[in-house]
Parts: structure tokens; C-alpha cells; sequence
């Protein structure tokens, strides 16, 4: 087996514990955005956090949620208090969601000690903490002391060793959530012995971002579709004009190499046959459709062209395997998002198992309303696009395994290590 999954073994879940009656802390990712009126504009990563914590609720556990929200680095700034969130939740939920006044403290450890069963507490942005994100240990200590079992189910930030995601797990019995479970189950499908044809479609700005993604899995697909604005790049290796679309220079070198393993290893590599180009990349642009490979000058690419979205659409009609990175085009500003629109439309219609990368593959899918017709659909960006590197995530890699796992080359963790955590029990 490779290195793609070793590390990304089974682990003990929620139902795996005994939580009844217990206070649970729950790491989830309430990171969502908030409109001009501070309310949330959309709850998907609420929504997704809600089987764990209903799980939680009929197990008569003392729910205690804690996420971040947005980048106060450290300090406390009022634009990132949680409590739309908490009332947002509540609405969902459908029972009140106490908020406290910070995530650590005498008065959170108050409300800790006398929440419940069948309670909900969420506390205050862990990020207001600059210990949060430096993994401080007596911030984590403080975080453990206030439950009895640590549950992370935040897998949008379980690729950071942060003092919610990694460090506290050290101090409390841990298990992961139903979110990170269907996470990880899903990436294994592409990950360990996929259906093959196994097509990989990338899109995104850069080349250097999918390097290891393309090197973990040659070995395992069939082909690759690329899109985005790192087509330029692969377009510029070979001498293809480009105009003044984005370029890695420092990568050339790179998108060469890839072209060069895909020929000796007889993985098919299709690029664009033509491209939307405009004047700008902004909305209301002057934009137009080439006829071929490559940019005019003083134009730049916005989006593969119907020819690429023709060739990509029949491509992957005979897949039974598709993992999707990375917008095909600007995808956030129409009428550059027509690539990425009519692959995600084929793709929803296939039987194949489909995975779409999180991030703004994800964000796109949900646009077009299509992310329900996905066989997975991440919920986390960067945090999906490591795991599928083969990259160890902290806040995973420091939950125990199942037992009866198979077992892992890792060695035990220490605090902020990437490592299996010992299982202390109860």
C-alpha cells in the first residue's frame, strides 16, 4: 500500500466511546460566512456538523461546541463573535445553544460544570487566543478541563496542528465525528483501490499546488483533464503563447516533468483545445473564444473553451472513477464559470463515484446546485487536497485507531507531533 493511506487509517469514532451522561467537546467548523448584517449567509458547514451533535444530544451527553471564525490573529474583534452562529444552530437544532463569553476562563469552566445533559454550550471564537493557533499546552489544558471526552469533527481545519484540533487531544479520551468519518471514508475510495477508469480532473491557479496530488496517485489513474489557470503554465513549458494569463515561471520545469511521467507511464494528459479569454478578470470584461490552443496577446484565460468542455464531457462519460480539484475556470464570475458548470453538470449525471475536492471546487458545485448529485463533495479545501497528498493530518493522525486496524508505520505522537496518539481510556 502506499504512502496515500498508510497513515490514514480507520479511527475510533463517537459511537465508539461511551458519552453518555459525559460533557463532550466537540471541534467543529463553524467557519462560515456572514452577510452585511452579521447573520450567516450560509450554514452548509453547520448543517454538516449536525449528525455528530445529534448523535450527542440522544446519548443525553452535555454538548460543548468550539470553533473559530475568520482571522482575528489573536485578538478579540467583534465582526468574528460567534453568537450568529449560535443562533443560527439553535434554529437548526430547533433547542437554545447557550453561548459563552470566551472559550477559556473560570466563567466558561462555570457553565461547563453545571451544563446539563442534553445541552448545548458553544463557545467563544477560539481564535480571539493566539495560544489557539500556536497549539500552547496550557491553553489546550484549559480547553480539556472543562469536558470528559475530546470528538473532532472539524475536518476543514484538521490539516492544522492547533490547540483545538491536535494539542487537546492529548489531554482528554478522543474520537472523531460522522463528518470526519464520511471524510475519510469517501478520499479512501480514490485513495485505495479505486474503480477504474480512474480519471483525475484538475483546475486552480497553480501547478506547484497540485505537484504532489498528480505524483500520489499515478499509479493509479487512468488519465487527467487540466483546466484552470495552471494550464497556462503547461501550455508555456512547450512554447504555446500564453498573452498575460497567470504563469508560474519557477514551474515550468515542473509541468514539463509531469507531461514527461504521464508519456512513460501511459496516463492520458489532455489539455484545452481552446480558451475563453478577456481583457480583464473581472465581471463586464471584453471576452471572447479562441479557436486553439493558446492566448493572443494582451488577452488572458478566464475558462476552457466549448471545444475543452465538449473533449472533457465525453471523457469522463466512460469513468467510474472521478476525483475533481480545482475550478476549470474564474468560476465565481460569470460567464467565465461555463467550464466548470458543464463538467460539473456531466459529472452529477454519472454513475461513477465522483469526489469534488473542497475549497472552491466545492463552492461551485453547491452554486450550480449540483453538490447533492456528487458521490462526495469535501467539505474541507486545503485539508482535503493534503489528505489526498498522502499528507498525515494532525487532527487526525492524534485520535487512536480502531482497533483492529491495520497497523501504522507512525510513531507515537508528543504534543504537537503527527503521530498516533496513545488511547489513555476512561
Amino acid at each position: 500500500m502506499s504512502g496515500s493511506s498508510a497513515g490514514n487509517r480507520g479511527r475510533v469514532t463517537i459511537k465508539e466511546i461511551p458519552i453518555r451522561g459525559k460533557r463532550v467537546l466537540i471541534r467543529v467548523d463553524f467557519n462560515v460566512p456572514l452577510n452585511a448584517d452579521g447573520q450567516v449567509a450560509d450554514d452548509t458547514r453547520i448543517r454538516a456538523s449536525l449528525p455528530t451533535i445529534r448523535y450527542a444530544l440522544t446519548q443525553e451527553a452535555a454538548v460543548i461546541l468550539m470553533s473559530h471564525l475568520g482571522r482575528p490573529d489573536g485578538k478579540t474583534v467583534e465582526k468574528y463573535r460567534l453568537k450568529p452562529v449560535a443562533e443560527r444552530l439553535g434554529e437548526l437544532l430547533n433547542r437554545p445553544v447557550t453561548m459563552a463569553p470566551d472559550c477559556v476562563g473560570p466563567e466558561v469552566e462555570q457553565l461547563a460544570d453545571n451544563l446539563k445533559p442534553g445541552s448545548i454550550l458553544l463557545l467563544e471564537n477560539l481564535r480571539f487566543h493566539a495560544e489557539e493557533e500556536a497549539n500552547g499546552a496550557q491553553f489546550a489544558q484549559a480547553l480539556a478541563k472543562i469536558a470528559d471526552i475530546y470528538v473532532n469533527d472539524a475536518f476543514g481545519t484538521a490539516h492544522r496542528a492547533h490547540a483545538s484540533t491536535e494539542g487537546v487531544a492529548h489531554d482528554l479520551p478522543s474520537a472523531v465525528g460522522f463528518l470526519i468519518q464520511k471524510e475519510m471514508e469517501a478520499l479512501n475510495q480514490v485513495l485505495i483501490s479505486p474503480k477504474r477508469p480512474y480519471w483525475l480532473i484538475l483546475g486552480g491557479a497553480k501547478v506547484s499546488d497540485k505537484i504532489q496530488l498528480i505524483d500520489n496517485l499515478l499509479d493509479k489513474i487512468d488519465g487527467i483533464l487540466i483546466g484552470g489557470g495552471m494550464q497556462y503554465t503547461f501550455f508555456a513549458s512547450q512554447g504555446i503563447p500564453i498573452g498575460k494569463s497567470i504563469l508560474e515561471k519557477a514551474h515550468l520545469g515542473t509541468a514539463r516533468n509531469v507531461l514527461a511521467k504521464a508519456k512513460e507511464r501511459k496516463i492520458e494528459l489532455r489539455l484545452p483545445l481552446d480558451h475563453i479569454v478577456a481583457t480583464a478578470v473581472e465581471a463586464g470584461a471584453q471576452w471572447k473564444a479562441t479557436d486553439r490552443p493558446g492566448v493572443p496577446e494582451g488577452w488572458e484565460g478566464v475558462d476552457i473553451g466549448p471545444k475543452t468542455i465538449a473533449l472533457f464531457q465525453k471523457t469522463v462519460q466512460g469513468a467510474a472513477t472521478v476525483l475533481w480539484n480545482g475550478p476549470l475556470g474564474v468560476a465565481e464570475i460569470p460567464p467565465f464559470d461555463q467550464g466548470t458548470r458543464g463538467v460539473a453538470e456531466t459529472l452529477a449525471g454519472l454513475k461513477a463515484t465522483t469526489v469534488v475536492g473542497g475549497g472552491d471546487t466545492a463552492a461551485a458545485v453547491t452554486k450550480f446546485k449540483l453538490a447533492d448529485k456528487m458521490t462526495h463533495v469535501s467539505t474541507g479545501g486545503g485539508a482535503s487536497l493534503e489528505y489526498l497528498e498522502g499528507k498525515l493530518l494532525p487532527g487526525i493522525s492524534v485520535i487512536p485507531e480502531k482497533s483492529g486496524s491495520l497497523p501504522s508505520p507512525l510513531p507515537a505522537a508528543g504534543r504537537g507531533g503527527q503521530g498516533a496518539a496513545e488511547f489513555r481510556g476512561f
